[in-house]
């Protein structure tokens, strides 16, 4: 085998760049099919306001129980299986394509490069799952309402044309720049930390499924308590009947609730974010490795 020939069968292989966005997608939806549950009770949460300033995390399950049933814990699956499908295959597919070429051309990116990259492609997802971001927080937070005042979507294709047709196209993206906040500070924190942390589990830990585990669990909670404050300010501002800006949404959090408000229903977050983390990134990794095996 001459040198050439020596380089190319040394040169790890890569995943193609279009198949990195069909598989972040794919992890991306099969993780948040586990943590649904988690992710409602979250947003129920987040949305009491000074009402649920005591309230715990196990009383608002309880009451979910009581008026919805055990089911009332999956209500916005749909929409969370398009938000994946959408802001899950943009950012994943975008991380890791910009670290392979990164890694191929210049070498393993340094930690601050990392979290540059984790918040271009977190934005740039956001942006594409908006829709999706609108719809689910409208269809987990429906049950909290009273009857005569919910909006009884059926699925999430029903959610968004009802929304379109009821409200505009534009509401769609209501609360956009929100997202597009919080995605950029999220995968800001979670891809750029899950890279790194793997990184530096790597040389005393055999690169399977502990270490993968391990590594999400450090990016889960760093995301959680960076991630939660804009997060708050999302879901408010979307959940609203009428348009409202972060920094209103922000200034009367503060106002009427206390700064520490901003961090509320933070448990339920790291039971739906830790979780998702790890099974994201499991799944993304498996999945990696069986495209790997099966084209080789």
């Amino acid at each position: 085998m001459g040198d050439k020939g020596k380089k190319e069968a040394a040169k790890p292989r890569t995943i193609p760049k279009y198949m990195n966005f069909i598989i972040g997608g794919t992890a991306g939806m099969m993780g948040i099919s586990v943590v649904q549950p988690a992710d409602l009770l979250k947003t129920r949460m987040q949305l009491l306001g000074p009402a649920g300033k005591n309230a715990s995390f196990v009383g608002v399950a309880k009451e979910i129980v009581r008026k919805e049933g055990i089911l009332g814990f999956y209500v916005g699956l749909s929409a969370a299986l398009l938000r994946q499908a959408t802001y899950g295959t943009g950012r994943l597919g975008c991380f890791n394509a910009m670290f392979d070429w990164h890694k191929a051309n210049r070498g393993v990116p340094n930690f601050p490069t990392k979290i540059a990259m984790g918040v271009v492609s977190g934005a740039f997802g956001a942006w594409i799952g908006t829709p999706a971001e609108v719809a689910l927080i409208r269809m987990t937070a429906d049950g909290r309402l009273p009857p005569e005042m919910r909006r009884n979507y059926t699925n999430v294709f029903n959610a968004l044309i009802r929304i379109t047709r009821e409200e505009g196209i534009t509401t769609l993206w209501r609360g956009a720049g929100a997202t597009v906040s919080r995605a950029m500070v999220v995968n800001g924190a979670q891809l750029g930390s899950y890279s790194q942390a793997r990184e530096m589990l790597l040389p005393y830990m055999y690169d399977g499924l502990p270490l993968h585990a391990a590594a999400a669990m450090i990016a889960g909670f760093v995301t959680t308590v960076a991630s939660l404050p804009v997060d708050i300010v999302k879901t408010r501002v979307q959940n609203a009947e009428k348009g409202t800006s972060q920094v209103q949404v922000l200034r009367s959090v503060i106002q009427k609730e206390g700064v520490f408000a901003l961090w509320s229903g933070m448990w339920p977050t790291y039971a739906k974010i830790g979780p998702m983390t790890i099974l994201t990134f499991v799944f993304l990794e498996q999945l990696n490795k069986l495209y790997l095996q099966v084209t080789s």
